[in-house]
């Protein structure tokens, strides 16, 4: 058994090549193989969000503050609450972040494909964000 206590781990930044905005990622039950789930905490301040991405076994998030989007491509931009639980198919194009005048966070839970959990695309823009 092992139990990370709260606040014994840094937050990190958001990689700018995969989100817009100000966006904090927390990992405190991410794992090596040969186990295959891992997943973060991610904090999207106001407009901030993903880059389009797929993931191959599909993801889960769980809405636990604020409020955001979601969309997978071809679908409408989706509002999503706490409590909401958001399921994006294997191989789904689909992007999730705040809204633009309220932070959101979730936690984002995805399972590894031979090593492999997600699949980066180009940035959302402004026009398809806003849409």
């Amino acid at each position: 058994m092992e139990i990370k206590r709260n606040g014994t781990q840094p937050s990190a930044k958001g990689p700018a090549d995969y989100f817009t905005g100000t966006v904090r990622l927390d990992s405190p039950f991410s794992r090596s193989a040969p186990a295959r789930v891992g997943g973060a905490i991610v904090t999207f301040e106001p407009g901030a969000r993903t880059a389009w991405h797929t993931h191959p076994l599909g993801q889960t998030l769980i809405v636990t503050s604020g409020c955001g989007w979601a969309q997978r491509e071809g679908g409408p931009v989706e509002e999503i609450r706490p409590g909401d639980v958001v399921w994006f198919e294997p191989g789904e194009r689909h992007w999730h972040g705040a809204t633009p005048t309220t932070a959101m966070t979730h936690i984002a839970i995805a399972e590894a494909l031979e090593g492999k959990v997600v699949d980066w695309m180009e940035k959302v823009s402004d026009e398809q964000y806003r849409a």
